[in-house]
């Protein structure tokens, strides 16, 4: 879509949720791909991760950062308007996650609950839409949950986490400039391939398959992720959108405080930072310590290691996101005056 402006809406507070449990890329694997795991780490970025429990979904983060968020901004429960879950990591096929999450928080059956299926761009798409709906008068107050449940003992790469984001509707509020994108050309390149209605689960997925002695056993109906087409998608689309929206938002990007990108890989980062020539001090990174947490990575981010700066006075910021899809999305707001609850491990 063309890049839009939204206004009278209010970034009011966010929170951020992880599992408890913490596995390294460097000592939780087997010794023979250790010197393997070495590389990845130096070229990656990725050292730890974060991993549920098998008891644990997406939904259970969510809720506990949409609680600990609701109570620090004092808000009643009858005045959210509007529930927007954005994952690909649903409690169940049917029905909606956010339907469940509406009568588990305590909402009143008045509120507009629904899932949206966006992965790695999905939380400045679920910015825009919920901005959207309370920048058209009829919502006052709404959350927007982000996040999934995409980690494995084994993979090296992903790591779960669930968030919440309170928008308010405010006339003095600052405008929030978007530039959303998709190329669905791409889907292979990031694709859960197994369990829709085009290919339904059957027992030969049940079947691992090794390329060799030393691999990890694969399941069939694995994430498939074409890391090459993913690096060039990445670093030749975003940078120009970034530019782009500065330009129509008419912003030097000396201007914007923070930069916030999706927590790919160190390598596709520090490509699109160089691309703009931006400094790494206005570029948080959270890949180190928490992987790729999908949508939830820019939030994440924002919690982990802004924080305390976010709530120290008037702050702009660019985010973007960028991944399966193919899509990419950013969005530049101000930020003044809202709460940021720390880190929560449930």
């Amino acid at each position: 879509m063309p890049s839009s402006t939204l206004h009278k809406v209010r970034f009011a507070g966010m929170a951020s949720c992880v599992p408890r449990q913490i596995v390294s890329n460097l000592t939780d694997c087997r010794p023979q791909i250790r010197g393997e795991r070495e590389r990845l780490v130096r070229n990656i970025g990725i050292e730890q991760r974060r991993l549920c429990p098998e008891w644990q979904c997406f939904s259970d983060l969510a809720f506990a950062a949409a609680e600990t968020l609701l109570e620090k901004l004092a808000w009643r429960r009858e005045e959210v308007d509007a529930l927007v879950v954005v994952t690909q990591s649903p409690d169940y096929l049917i029905p909606a996650t956010a339907i469940i999450l509406q009568d588990r928080l305590g909402l009143s059956q008045a509120t507009a609950a629904f899932d949206v299926n966006l992965g790695c761009s999905g939380y400045p798409f679920g910015i825009n839409l919920l901005g959207s709906m309370i920048a058209a008068g009829g919502v006052k107050k709404g959350l927007l949950l982000v996040g999934d449940r995409c980690a494995s003992y084994n993979d090296p790469i992903f790591s779960d986490a669930g968030t919440a984001t309170a928008l308010e509707f405010d006339p003095a509020a600052p405008p929030i400039h978007c530039d959303l994108n998709s190329d669905g050309s791409g889907y292979k390149a990031i694709c859960l391939p197994i369990g829709g209605h085009r290919e339904p689960f059957g027992l030969q997925h049940m079947i691992p398959r090794r390329e060799n002695e030393n691999d990890h056993w694969h399941w069939p109906g694995e994430l498939r992720l074409d890391g090459l087409t993913v690096l060039s998608f990445s670093t030749q689309r975003v940078p120009p959108a970034i530019k782009r929206l500065l330009e129509y938002a008419e912003t030097a990007k000396e201007d914007v405080d923070y930069y916030v990108f999706h927590q790919a890989n160190h390598m596709i980062n520090e490509t699109i930072r160089k691309k703009l020539g931006l400094p790494a001090e206005k570029v948080p990174s959270t890949l180190r310590d928490f992987g790729n947490t999908s949508s939830a990575s820019l939030p994440l981010t924002m919690t982990a290691r802004i924080r305390a700066e976010l709530e120290q006075g008037k702050k702009r910021l660019l985010l973007s996101g960028f991944g399966v899809g193919l899509s990419w999305g950013s969005c530049l707001l101000e930020i003044e005056g809202a709460l940021f609850p720390d880190l929560i491990e449930s």
